[in-house]
């Protein structure tokens, strides 16, 4: 089932790099009681992924601030030393952003985002999208068509929408 507007995200278990290593992180605790933005793609270091959407969120994170907004996620189908190397490289660490993988696309297959696309190497990645939730429950959902393509799902397009 794809989430929608108005379903509950899912509990799941992502990964980031921590002090020591990989640390898993729970979904859940950080959705309890918080306006979090949740914006997901094919892979870290990707085209579009790179110099579209990541830059996007980065631009965008005072004004979602500003509307209350405590967090802005990145979740991508990738390992946590991808994902913290990724987050370093386009400056998205130091804009505060936080980077979690689904190394294993949990989450991403039980929220229904999941494609792929063997001739360019992406099994089982995320599609496109970004999600504002409150306590954990879509309020709203950016899904694009195309995974090479970021319109509806960059961040001027879902900050206009909360």
């Amino acid at each position: 089932m794809t989430i929608s507007e108005g379903s509950r995200l899912p509990d799941a278990t992502l990964l980031a790099m921590g002090a020591n290593g990989p640390e898993q992180v729970e979904l859940g605790p950080k959705l309890k009681g918080r306006k979090v933005v949740i914006f997901g793609l094919p892979g870290a270091y990707t085209g579009v992924c790179t110099t579209a959407h990541v830059p996007s969120f980065i631009r965008t994170k005072d004004k979602f601030a500003a509307k209350g907004v405590d967090e802005i996620i990145c979740v991508s189908v990738n390992d946590p030393f991808v994902m913290k190397a990724w987050a370093d490289a386009t400056g998205a660490a130091e804009a505060g952003l936080t980077f979690l993988g689904d190394a294993d696309s949990s989450f991403t297959k039980a929220i229904g985002l999941n494609f792929t696309a063997p001739p360019a190497g992406l099994i089982d990645r995320s599609k496109r999208y970004a999600l504002y939730a409150e306590d954990g429950v879509v309020k709203v959902l950016h899904l694009e068509e195309s995974p090479g393509v970021c319109e509806a799902s960059g961040g001027e397009s879902l900050l206009a929408a909360i």
